[in-house]
This record gives structure tokens, C-alpha cells and sequence, in this order.
């Protein structure tokens, strides 16, 4: 399989002056690579009708357009392990689709973490500071070659696309990351990531409405609980609180329970199939949350597959597609 090329959407890029280096830091502490990039300059504070800083982000977000970042590490049995104990599966010989969000993690110091758990915000990311809540919308993973334990691999992140919108609760950033990862046989995998941040004015989350009935191919249902969300953090080294600190979640993000993370459902859809992929990708569409039942299913459509995933209430919560190996 040939390598995919993006066709990526960037932004014009604001002026600015001065240089800022960025070290990229292996599991070890050690530094992978060191890049640099331009700083971004100041924001221009201008103002909407109602006040906020609505176009300053837009103007200075653009300069992180084609940032790049490296970052290495190894595929280690006991990760395997780990994750199939908290999945409930078999440990497979091969990396499965979505195991590799394992890899590459960011772990901060306790002063260098930001009021949500996250590191604090800044470095290779846009700095969007005025936007608290940030969700991991949806993305495009292609499978390229096998990973095994053991592998020493590589990801080189690129910064794709950022875009200031307008959207029903008021305003968004939405960032656009492109990741290679490459084995000891040249690149495995190749993935979109999609990110988006947005305000705290409003419901954190909305009524939907039921799915239309659709006759899958494989139909689950799974009962996510406090438990698989810690676990899954801990595996990911993901310290958003959302989904562990039912206190934070309820007071400050205003959302009903813990909230079930959106790689876990892309995880869970992507195995449906029961055949190995070369594709899928996913977006989501509403939170789920802990203690309230997940349906999954998958159906056949052509040659490929689609997925979803559903709230008791019968919304969407996640849909996807995947592509069989040829």
C-alpha cells in the first residue's frame, strides 16, 4: 500500500518575530529531536459585538500551521497485556487497530498540568486558552504494516490546519493533526486527528434524537464503568479529568457523569468486524457516559464496513467506517 498523501486546509499565517525551540522528550526524558519554529507573536485583542476576543486567536493560530513534532518509543509486551486485561480480550500477537494510542505519551510534571488534567496548554499545540473544554472529535487511521512487541517506532506529528469557526454554542478552534508512525519496516501508520475547543457557555451536552433502525452484521452492547475509564486513562496516559473525577466533571464541565473516551469507542468499533482492516476512521457526535449501556454495531456496506455506536437513548454517539486488507 502506497503511503497516503493529505489534502490538507491551512490558514494565512499572521506575521511575526522571533524563534522558539521545542524538544520533544522520549519515555526515557531523553530529547528525540529538536525543532524550530517560528513564536507566536501576541494576541491582538478585537473584540465582537458581544465583547470577546473572537478574531485575535484566528490571526495568530495560523503560525502554528505546519509545526512539526518527533517523539519515539517502544511497543512493550506488558502494554499489550494490559490492554487486553482491560478490554476483557486475548492478547494478540499484532498491535490491533487503535492500540497504538498507548503510545507516545505526554506525561507533565504536577506544574506543568492545566486545571482539566491536560498538560497545560502551549508548546507544540495552539495555545487556546479561552476555550476550557477540549474533545477529541473524530479522526482517520490507515494501516500500513503490522507492529509486533518489542518494536522501536517513531511519530512524527505535523500540525495540519487551524480554523476559527462559529458553531451552535458559540465559538471553535478546530486543530488538525497529521501523525506518521514508522517501524523497523518503514511507516505503519498514518492518522488524522481531529481536535476541537469550545466554550463553557451552554449545555454540555443536548437531547438526541433515536437512530434509524439499521439491520448490523454485529451487535454489542457494553457497560462502561468508573473502572475501564481509570484504566483506560492509566494505559493512555490520558489525565483528563473528565473521564475520572465525577466531582470536576459535574462542577466544572458541567456534564451529567464520567464521560467514556472517544478513542475507547474507536477501539471498541474498529474490532466489530472480526477481520483485519487497512482503514477506519471515526467522529463523533455525542458524549457517552459511565454507567449508562454503549450499543455497538457494525454492517457490511459494499466492500467495506460501518459502524456506530449508541446511547440508551438510541443517539449516535460515534459513527465510523472501516476498510477491510485486500
Amino acid at each position: 500500500m502506497q503511503p497516503m498523501r493529505w489534502a490538507c486546509r491551512s490558514i494565512a499565517a499572521s506575521e511575526f518575530s522571533g524563534m522558539v525551540a521545542f524538544t520533544c522528550m522520549a519515555r526515557s526524558g531523553n530529547p528525540t529531536r529538536t525543532s524550530r519554529r517560528a513564536a507566536s507573536p501576541m494576541p491582538v485583542c478585537r473584540l465582537d459585538r458581544t465583547g470577546n476576543p473572537v478574531r485575535a486567536a484566528a490571526m495568530t493560530y495560523g503560525t502554528y500551521v505546519e509545526r512539526t513534532e518527533t517523539r519515539t518509543d517502544t511497543i512493550s509486551a506488558d502494554m499489550l497485556h494490559r490492554m487486553a486485561a482491560t478490554l476483557g480480550v486475548p492478547v494478540p500477537e499484532q498491535v490491533p487497530p487503535g492500540w497504538h494510542w498507548t503510545l507516545f505519551q505526554d506525561w507533565a510534571a504536577p506544574d506543568g498540568l492545566g486545571p482539566d488534567g491536560h498538560p497545560r496548554r502551549g508548546g507544540f499545540l495552539p495555545p487556546v486558552h479561552d476555550l476550557p473544554r477540549r474533545m477529541w472529535a473524530g479522526g482517520e487511521v490507515r494501516l500500513l504494516v503490522p507492529l509486533r512487541a518489542g518494536d522501536a517506532v517513531t511519530r512524527t506529528s505535523t500540525i495540519r490546519a487551524v480554523q476559527d469557526k462559529q458553531g451552535g454554542t458559540g465559538r471553535l478552534v478546530f486543530v488538525t493533526l497529521d501523525h506518521v508512525i514508522t517501524g523497523p519496516h518503514g511507516p505503519a501508520i498514518e492518522e488524522r486527528q481531529d481536535l476541537v475547543y469550545r466554550g463553557a457557555d451552554g449545555a454540555a451536552v443536548k437531547p438526541g434524537d433515536p437512530a434509524p433502525h439499521i439491520g448490523a452484521n454485529q451487535d454489542r452492547t457494553v457497560l462502561p464503568d468508573a473502572v475501564l475509564l481509570f484504566r483506560y486513562s492509566a494505559l493512555t496516559g490520558n489525565g483528563h479529568r473528565i473521564h475520572y473525577d465525577a466531582d470536576y466533571v459535574r462542577g466544572e464541565e458541567g456534564y451529567p457523569g464520567l464521560v467514556v473516551h472517544g478513542p475507547l469507542q474507536a477501539t471498541w468499533m474498529a474490532a466489530l468486524p472480526g477481520v483485519p482492516l487497512s482503514r477506519f476512521s471515526f467522529r463523533g457526535r455525542r458524549p457517552a457516559f459511565a454507567g449508562a449501556s454503549l450499543r455497538m454495531q457494525a454492517w457490511r456496506d459494499g466492500a467495506g464496513w460501518r459502524m456506530r455506536t449508541l446511547d440508551p437513548s438510541g443517539a449516535v454517539c460515534m459513527e465510523g467506517e472501516a476498510a477491510p486488507c485486500s
